[in-house]
């Protein structure tokens, strides 16, 4: 299925494209503006002087193609949302939040008359890091 959809993305890229093109090449009734731009007389040589019949045919056909191509891709990618693919985010929570049990916060750590920690939980103790710089004032004494 992913295939049928990355192939179709691509052919409406395509479209896509061939319609711009052709769009910006055609003619306008007023003979001024991009037509003439990209070489309107030379289209009127290379497919002859009805050559706004011509690309306006073929825009007509690439926008069909466009339309249809959206309309089948938006029908595919909708089909396959709705496929399960397996158990949802919901479903693997509620899971480990059954397994995991309560959770109960640690022992507070407290300080007794000397300053030692009465908690057997490690402490981390941390270097002193000048995060100021080299350059920083020291703070006044008080």
């Amino acid at each position: 299925m992913k295939l049928l959809i990355g192939f179709l993305t691509f052919l409406l890229v395509l479209d896509s494209l061939l319609m711009m093109l052709l769009v910006l090449i055609q003619l306008p009734k007023k003979e001024a503006g991009l037509g003439t731009a990209f070489g309107g007389a030379a289209t009127d040589a290379l497919f002859g002087a009805g050559t706004g019949n011509v690309l306006t045919k073929i825009t007509k056909y690439t926008a069909a193609l466009f339309l249809g191509f959206s309309m089948l891709l938006s029908i595919l990618i909708a089909g396959e949302v709705k496929q399960p693919k397996g158990p949802g985010v919901e479903d693997v929570l509620k899971r480990k939040a059954g397994s995991a049990g309560v959770v109960t916060p640690g022992p507070i750590l407290g300080t007794n008359q000397l300053g030692q920690a009465t908690s057997a939980a490690p402490i981390l103790l941390l270097p002193n890091t000048n995060i100021l710089g080299s350059n920083a004032v020291p703070a006044p004494a008080k």
